[in-house]
């Protein structure tokens, strides 16, 4: 089964285009705090859903390409290793940390968690990218 990875890789490719701008700082300098924390809590929000898309993909490979079993009911962290051992993400305890990151955007606000979570989101797109290049390398 061919997965359909359009909508991963526009969630990816907005996601670092945020970035870019997040991490422009010529073009962050000019704009005053609320408009800085505007653009971080974009970055946030593409983290949330390429994120969520991610683990999604994961699921839907493992479903056609390993079993039904191996794809539900799992927990994440389960999805996670499934996906370090077949190849699609090396280090299944950063996407755990993902994980944890993406659950406090979800539960409050605060300046102190959106900047742990903009950091996350940072690291986080390298990861996001493999993990669509592997998509599309086993992509039947």
């Amino acid at each position: 089964m061919t997965l359909d990875l359009s909508s991963l890789k526009n969630a990816v490719s907005s996601l670092k285009q945020a970035l870019n701008v997040a991490h422009d700082s010529v073009f962050m300098n000019g704009l005053n705090q609320a408009q800085q924390e505007t653009i971080r809590a974009g970055v946030i929000q593409n983290f949330e859903f390429t994120y969520e898309l991610c683990w999604k993909f994961i699921q839907r490979w493992i479903r056609a390409n390993v079993s039904q079993e191996d794809a539900s009911p799992v927990t994440r962290k389960d999805l996670f290793r499934i996906a370090a051992q077949r190849g699609l993400i090396q280090e299944p305890q950063k996407w755990f940390d993902y994980s944890e990151s993406r659950n406090m955007t979800s539960h409050t606000y605060d300046r102190e968690q959106a900047e742990s979570v903009f950091e996350a989101a940072t690291k986080f797109i390298e990861e996001a990218e493999s993990l669509l290049k592997q998509l599309e390398a086993h992509n039947d």
